[in-house]
C-alpha cells in the first residue's frame, strides 16, 4: 500500500476509513484476540459495510497496515527533514527517541495499541506476517533517505545496512517491549531499548561519522 499523503479529498476518505478500520481492528485484536474476531466484527465496529472492508483489505489480519504503517512513516518523516551531510547516527538516534516517546496521551495510546496487536501476533502467523510486511516495506523505503543524508559518504551496501540496522532496531525495541509491563517511557520504554539496539546494531560503522570514508 502507499503511503504517500493523500492529495485528492476522495484519497483523503479513503485513507481515513482506512484508518478506522485499523483501529477497529487493533482494538478487538487486543482484547479478543485475531481468532476470536471476525472481519464481519471489525466492519461493524468501524462502522462500515462489509464490502467496503474487502475493498481495501484482503484479511481480516491485514486490515492492520495502515496502523503500523503509520509509525514507520512517522519516524521516516522525522529522519527526511535532517539536511544531507548531517551526522547520520545522531539523525537516526532522534528520529528514533521522538518517534517512540510518549509525550502526551496519544503518543501513549498508540504505543499501548501497538502491545497489543505484537502481543496479539505471538498466536496468530498471519497477523506476524503483516508486522514483518510491513516492517520490510519500511526498510525499502527508508534506503533513500539514508542515501540522501549520507551525501555520497557510504556505498549502496552500507546505505542498506544502515537502513536494515534502523528498521531493525526499532522491531526488536518494540517486539522486547511488548513482551514486558515497562511503562511507555523510562529506561526500558520502546525509546530507550530502540537507541540501545540502534548503537549496538551500527556501533561498528565508523563511516557513519560525518569525516568517514565512505567506501563499501
Amino acid at each position: 500500500m502507499s503511503t504517500k499523503p493523500p492529495s485528492s479529498l476522495t484519497e483523503r476518505r479513503k485513507a481515513a476509513t482506512q484508518l478506522e478500520i485499523a483501529h477497529a481492528a487493533a482494538e478487538l485484536f487486543a482484547t479478543q484476540g485475531p481468532h476470536a474476531t471476525t472481519a464481519e466484527e471489525i466492519a461493524r465496529h468501524a462502522g462500515v459495510a462489509l464490502r467496503t472492508f474487502y475493498r481495501y483489505f484482503r484479511s481480516k489480519q491485514d486490515a492492520v497496515s495502515p496502523l503500523l504503517a503509520t509509525g514507520a512513516d512517522r519516524w521516516r518523516a522525522l529522519l527526511e527533514a535532517a539536511e544531507p551531510g548531517t551526522d547520520l547516527f545522531r539523525a537516526l538516534e532522534t528520529a528514533v527517541q521522538r518517534s517512540l516517546s510518549a509525550p502526551d496521551e496519544t503518543a501513549a495510546t498508540a504505543l499501548l495499541r501497538t502491545r497489543g496487536l505484537l502481543r496479539a501476533a505471538a498466536d496468530d502467523p498471519a497477523l506476524r506476517a503483516v508486522w514483518y510486511r510491513v516492517n520490510q516495506e519500511s526498510e525499502e523505503r527508508l534506503v533513500p533517505v539514508v542515501a540522501r543524508l549520507a551525501d555520497g559518504r557510504l556505498g549502496a551496501v552500507q546505505v542498506r545496512l544502515v537502513a536494515a540496522a534502523a528498521t531493525d532496531a526499532i522491531r526488536i525495541a518494540l517486539e522486547t517491549w511488548a513482551d514486558t509491563e515497562a511503562g511507555v517511557t523510562g529506561e526500558d520504554s520502546p525509546a530507550a531499548l530502540a537507541v540501545q539496539c540502534l548503537r549496538q546494531l551500527l556501533g561498528g560503522m565508523s563511516a557513519l561519522a560525518p569525516d568517514g570514508d565512505g567506501g563499501g
